[in-house]
Parts: C-alpha cells; structure tokens; sequence
C-alpha cells in the first residue's frame, strides 16, 4: 500500500510538473488539467515550493517552474551527442536562412526539441527546447516518423487515433498521412506547409547513426512566403546535406571505413 500511495504521489507531481511546463497557471487551471482536487494541489504546489520546483509567476495567483528545475534540464539535454555534433552544421544554416532552425529527436510518439537557433526576422513559436510535437505533424516530425517501416505507420496510428490536428492542413487523415510519409521518405525532405501553425512552413530531415536508426531530425522554420518561396530549392540542399554532415558523424553510412552513398 506505501509503494502504491507513493507512485500515486510521483504521477501527481509529474502531472503538475508538465501542465507548468506549457506556461504558467493558476490552481484552477491546474486542477481542470489534472482533474486533481483543489486541496490536493494546494499541498503539491506547497510542497514544491519549498524545494524550489515551483515558484510563484509573473501575476498574482499564479504559479510556474522553478529554477532548482533549471540544471535538471540541462543535465538531460547535454546528454544527447546528437546536439554537440548538429550544432556546426545548424549555425551555418541559419547564417544561410536567417530562419528558426531546430534539432529534435524521437521519443516514444512525440519529437521532442532539444536544440533550437531562434529566427532571426521571425521567431517560431511552436515549439521551445523541451517541447514536443506529435510525430505526423511538423517537418522534423514528420522526417523521423517516415523513416520507419510502413507497418509502424499503421501501429502509431492506431495508437494516437484520432490524430491530433493544429489548423485544417495538418493531415490527419490515415491514408492521406501514409501518402505523404512515403513522398517524404521518397524524396528524404518533409515539408510542412502550415500544418503547425497557420502561415508558418519548416523543412525536415531525418539524421540516423551507424545502425541505421533515425537520431533525430534538423528542420527550418519560417514564414511561409520565405520557406516555401524562391530560396526552396537552395535551402532544401542545404538542410539534406547538413542531414548527411550529421549523419556522417554518427557513423551513418560508413562501410569498411569508406563513406557510403546516402541516396
């Protein structure tokens, strides 16, 4: 009864813990999340406070993460050699765009962002470090769940139906999703064409190692008209050849100690 009181206890934490990472809330609105009592969220958020997870917010009332969190986060991303190893090549890109350019890796059903350089005439908003996005929405996404099989295709489907959709372009129809996961890893580029944010595009490629396994994803985000107008093309061979640069360094590719042919 102790141990199953305590992972009671560990859910309720983690369930406050990530409904304050989307931004700061008021116990209402936390209570609405959680679906937790009021009086059980005042204790959690007292006892929180006193160990410096949380903290009070910008407004009376409200509550966000503390700073003792700060290192925590810090220790998580720095474990990822994806990130040491993108960072050159998405500096480049982004001296070359002036875009947002992130750096995401898979995790169960969801991309999550781990390095991202902020946009230089626009910045996105969609996704932070830490933050997350679904798998069939996005490019960088979208990049990592077409490089699965087909028939893990049909297996994230079922177990995310319905799919979540952000604006009427994200493709959450099954057939139309398979369609456009086979286009991409056809072609080896996703596009994103507003189905994220309305107005806003990104580009996607998938990074993968020595086994062959997707690492992650480098994407560009940016107003529509710049993404998807008159620099495409450039800024589509660019990001695939920063794909293959990390690629490369992962071990991607290397055969009898030669360089293999990326397709």
């Amino acid at each position: 009864m102790a141990n199953e009181n305590g992972l009671m206890m560990i859910r309720k934490v983690a369930e406050v813990l990530t409904f304050l990472a989307q931004g700061e809330a008021t116990v209402a609105e936390i209570v609405e999340a959680t679906g937790e009592p009021r009086s059980s969220i005042y204790r959690l958020l007292s006892g929180l406070q006193s160990e410096d997870f949380v903290e009070p917010g910008t407004r009376r009332g409200r509550f966000r993460l503390g700073m003792k969190l700060l290192p925590l986060g810090a220790a998580v991303v720095a474990r990822f050699d994806e990130r040491k190893l993108a960072q050159p090549a998405m500096e480049r890109l982004h001296d070359l765009t002036g875009e947002t350019v992130f750096l995401c890796v898979p995790h169960q059903d969801e991309a999550i962002c781990v390095e991202r350089l902020a946009g230089k005439r626009v910045q996105s908003l969609a996704l932070r470090v830490g933050g997350s996005l679904p798998l069939h929405a996005g490019a960088a996404s979208r990049a990592m769940l077409a490089r699965r099989e087909a028939g893990e295709w049909d297996d994230y489907i079922r177990r995310n139906s319905p799919l979540v959709g952000f604006t009427p372009s994200t493709v959450v129809e099954p057939a139309g999703l398979k369609a456009l996961l086979a286009k991409t890893r056809e072609s080896g580029l996703a596009i994103s064409d507003q189905d994220v944010t309305v107005g806003v595009a990104a580009l996607g490629v998938a990074i993968t190692d020595y086994k062959g396994q997707v690492r992650g994803a480098l994407s560009i985000s940016g107003l529509r008209e710049s993404v998807l107008g008159s620099s495409l093309e450039q800024w589509s061979d660019a990001l695939i050849a920063a794909g293959h640069e990390v690629s490369r360094a992962l071990g991607c590719g290397v055969v009898g100690g030669q360089v293999a042919d990326f397709g």
